[in-house]
Formats: C-alpha cells, structure tokens, sequence
C-alpha cells in the first residue's frame, strides 16, 4: 500500500522549511502568495490529506463546522450547502448538515454541540437563537435569514427590493389585481417580502384590498390553501406574488384543480429560483438568489471569524438578486 504523502514530502518538493508548508496550507499572510500557491500545487499534486485527528489534539478544534437548516429536504439548501462545502474543504474543514424542522428543543440542541466543542463554528439558517441565551460567545453567521438585533454577521439578499422588483414585473405586464402569499409573518424574511410588495403597489397607486394578503409557511400545501382562500374572494386577483417558489408550485396546482390557466388566466412569480422552477409547467417566473455564492461567503466570513478577525458583524453582506422572467407570467385577459 502506497505511503500516505506528509508535510515534509511537500517541504522537500517545494524546496522549503515544513513550517513553511505548515503557514502555506492554512493560508497564513506570513508566506508569500506564489510560495502558498506552489504548495497547494503540491499537496493536489501528491494527494495530500492532513492528519485531522493528531491536528485536532494538537489545537483542540474539531474542524467541523455545523449547517443548520428548517428542513434538510429542502432542494433550496443544496446549492448553498455546495457553496460551504467548497469552502470548507479548501480550509481542512468538514460540514455537518443540522436539521431542525422548526423544533426548538432540536434548534437549542445544536448550539449545545457548537459549545461542547463537537464544531468549530455555525451557518445559522433558520433565523432562530437559543431563547436560553449562550450563543454571544460562539462564532455563528447568520445566511439568509435575518435576526434583528443579535450583532452577528449576516450574509444575505435585499428582501424587500427583490420582491419589489418582482411586483413591478406585474404591475408592467397590466396586472391591478395582485396579490400576495406570504411566509411566515412575523418572522423578519416574510416580512421584508411582504413589505416589498406594498411598496410597489402603493407606487404604482394601486390598492390592496381586503383579503389579498395570505399568510403561508413557505410549504407547498400553504400554497394551495392560501391560493383557495385568494379565489374565494368575489373580485379575485389576475396575479400572485407569491414568498417562495414551493408554495407557488402550490398555488399553480391549485389553480389547476380550479380550471384556471397559468398565465392566460393568471400570472404566479415565485422567490428562490429552485432547480426545479426551470422545468416547472409552465416555467416559473421567479427571484434568483446567488445560492453557490451564499454558502462560499457565509462560510468564509466563519472562517475568518475562527481566525480571530473582528471585522465582521458590523455590516450585513448583501448579495445581488435577479429576476428569472419565464412562462407563468403573462399580461392579463381583461
């Protein structure tokens, strides 16, 4: 069986001292850029793979960061868990998937892991903190969602002109009567989108009428209810904007079962840009967010958090949208 390559097969390749490579592969400023480069070469180059557990002993950190995620079956993580991951692995670190499902004792559970030592660091996206408190110490990021007042470093889209933009879509199109599904109001995300649609609206001097605003939980089946609800109403509206695009695929079977056509009798913009929103039928008009680029900064800002920079947290980081225009909607009928 082939020798497993060391540091020093690495230092002698490179023609310098094993401290150097040592700096090198942890990306230490103490080494020049083209030496760090030459040795990251090198390491590909010969398979090299750290010794994790005599480096764990010897620094007392598990290189393992923790991803905690409402629902671990949610294709929308997969992109962003791809973007960490990347990330991670060039940094000698491993990525634990946490799946709360909304439970609280399960979202307490993962921050005693990050206390007892069993991860270095967390991407938090559930937007929810330990009502127990403990967490100020920890090096946690916050993706994604929004927790007000925490002073954590957050990665994240600017809700309100996304879904702003979305609205105003409709609004181009002809469409008057739009209306909305929500996420989960009070919770800071599903109130930013919802504000985003009432400023567009009142831009446009348009007027929400009662009942046009329904409250979902970003889950298929609230699609269809909400969507229910919406079409129930004596002056129903032509469009949708609706907080993710799971409940939009609600909301357009929904409209199915009702014999009503998307986007001759009704347009749906969604939020998210799943990968499934491309092959939907018909295609969804939905907000992209950079979901790769998400994960790859969420999980650089951790890491320099782990190494001790204090420039964080002051800011959010605030990365671009776009609006993916495609099948489902349309200028309305009448």
């Amino acid at each position: 069986m082939k020798n497993r390559p060391k540091i020093k097969d690495i230092a002698e390749k490179a023609g310098v001292s094993v401290a150097t490579v040592s700096r090198a592969l942890a990306d230490s400023a103490l080494v020049t850029a083209e030496t760090r480069q030459r040795v990251h070469d090198l390491a590909r180059e010969l398979d090299y793979r750290p010794n994790v557990s005599a480096r764990n002993l010897r620094t007392r950190k598990s290189m393992a960061v923790l991803m905690v995620v409402r629902d671990v079956g949610n294709p929308f993580y997969l992109e962003i868990l791809k973007g960490v991951e990347a990330t991670a692995r060039e940094a000698g670190y491993a990525v634990l998937m946490g799946n709360t499902e909304n439970d609280p004792a399960r979202e307490t559970e993962y921050f005693s892991m990050l206390r007892d030592g069993h991860a270095d660091g967390m991407i938090l996206m559930t937007g929810k903190l330990p009502p127990s408190g403990g967490w100020n110490h920890l090096a946690v990021v916050v993706a994604l969602e929004m927790i007000e007042g925490s002073g954590l470093p957050h990665v994240q889209v600017d809700n309100v002109a996304a879904a702003r933009g979305a609205v105003e879509h409709l609004i181009s199109l002809g469409h008057r009567r739009i209306a909305h599904i929500s996420g989960p109001v009070p919770e800071p995300m599903s109130v930013y989108r919802r504000e985003g649609y009432r400023l567009a609206m009142r831009d446009a001097g348009l007027e929400i009428p009662r009942g046009y605003e329904a409250r979902g939980d970003f889950l298929i089946e609230s699609g269809e209810r909400c969507c229910r609800s919406l079409f129930s109403l004596s002056d129903p509206p032509t469009a949708l904007f609706v907080a993710n695009d799971e409940m939009a695929y609600g909301a357009v079977h929904q409209l199915r079962r009702m014999g009503r056509d998307v986007p001759r009798d009704v347009s749906v913009v969604g939020f998210d840009d799943l990968y499934l929103s491309k092959a939907f039928y018909p295609p969804l008009t939905t907000v992209g967010q950079p979901r790769a680029e998400i994960g790859r900064t969420a999980m650089a800002v951790l890491l320099g958090i782990l190494a001790g920079d204090g420039a964080y947290g002051i800011q959010p980081i605030v990365l671009p949208t776009t609006l993916k225009v495609r099948g489902s909607t349309a200028p309305p009928r009448f």
